[in-house]
């Protein structure tokens, strides 16, 4: 062995790790190009922290929409559940973010996906105003 031999072969390196928390905490605060940029070189799109939540799921319940469709178009998946099975669409529903709720609904996200489904979640939290055919048509 090597001085420079990685102790822990197949573990992330500490920097990894750090870089990790980072992207998960830019997702929760909104920063769609520096994300984006992230993913663009390299990082996973769906990259989720230690109970599931992918940036998707954090940029959706914090109720970011330009983040949600960046993360989408470059392939994350919108109806991965967190490790309370919960879908990114519920969380936004409940949240009451309409913006990212359609952002979500654009890319394919499934209103029966999880527990509580996002239907299940308007209904108990009277938010079916955000489910789209409970909404007015476009004028």
């Amino acid at each position: 062995m090597t001085e420079h031999s990685d102790p822990h072969p197949g573990e992330p390196s500490e920097e990894t790790v750090e870089l990790a928390h980072q992207l998960l905490d830019w997702a929760r605060e909104g920063q769609a190009e520096r994300v984006a940029a992230y993913v663009d070189a390299g990082a996973p799109v769906d990259l989720a922290g230690p109970d599931g939540n992918t940036l998707l799921m954090l940029a959706a319940y914090h109720g970011h929409a330009a983040l949600v469709r960046a993360l989408a178009e470059r392939g994350a998946d919108v109806n991965r559940l967190n490790d309370r099975g919960q879908a990114p669409v519920a969380g936004a529903v409940f949240k009451g973010e309409a913006d990212v709720v359609d952002a979500l609904l654009e890319h394919g996200a499934d209103l029966d996906a999880g527990h509580p489904t996002a239907r299940e979640t308007a209904a108990m939290f009277e938010r079916t105003d955000l489910l789209p055919l409970s909404r007015p048509a476009d004028p």
